[in-house]
């Protein structure tokens, strides 16, 4: 273990983790008017929904698979009888499916945010470094999918299980041991990933704290009676 692989991946998350709850937490309080998505979708509707759509679907599935890889114990996957090498199979085919199909669609999303005029004229900087930073973020997820084939015995993946585990049981400095020898995209990957959560207060991110789940289960409203 080095100072920088301590540094960024032993301590950095715990930095990232307290700027994510307690900056969301005082944008709320204090600046209500901003917290939402702001969408463009006026300014321009020319394939805004395909590319909406694909990028929601695919970055909400990546979300759902990272949780899954990296939060839920391995010894989860073991009791279903799903073994480390099964799982790593699984996670690289839905997650490279999902993966492109989020790709196609931020791509369409990063086009259309620096290249039509009205769009970008009404794009804050945090609008677009946090757009680039999710596509770069998404890159990095896709090139580590060849890497992957080159180690398909899932122990790559089990260490960063364990990287996870032992960070959310608070021991640090045996989290970090996992990445140590670990291939630089895999700790790039991380890192950016990790500094999403340092920009989400001061994004337009926020949104996703406000998700409509009670929207599924309210009553119906009548717009218009039939007679």
């Amino acid at each position: 273990m080095n100072f920088v692989d301590m540094l960024l991946f032993g301590i950095y998350p715990y930095i990232a983790s307290v700027i994510f709850f307690v900056g969301s937490a005082l944008r709320y309080d204090r600046e209500q008017f901003t917290w939402k998505a702001q969408s463009s979708q006026i300014l321009d509707k020319n394939f805004f929904r395909i590319a909406s759509v694909f990028f929601h679907v695919g970055i909400i599935m990546i979300f759902l698979g990272h949780f899954g890889g990296l939060v839920i114990p391995y010894e989860v996957w073991d009791f279903f009888g799903v073994t480390l090498a099964q799982k790593q199979l699984i996670a690289l085919g839905v997650g490279g499916f999902f993966g492109v199909m989020c790709f196609i669609g931020l791509t369409m999303l990063v086009y259309r945010r620096l290249f039509n005029p009205r769009v970008r004229a009404s794009s804050s900087v945090m609008d677009t470094l946090i757009l680039l930073l999710i596509y770069w973020q998404l890159i990095l997820g896709l090139i580590t999918i060849p890497v992957s084939t080159g180690h398909m015995d899932g122990y790559v993946m089990k260490d960063l299980m364990s990287w996870s585990r032992h960070l959310l049981t608070f021991r640090p400095a045996e989290a970090v041991s996992f990445l140590a020898d670990m291939h630089w995209i895999y700790k790039a990957h991380v890192f950016w990933g990790v500094t999403l959560f340092v920009l989400f207060p001061f994004s337009r991110l926020v949104h996703i704290w406000s998700v409509p789940v009670k929207y599924f289960g309210r009553s119906h409203q009548i717009v218009r009676r039939r007679y």
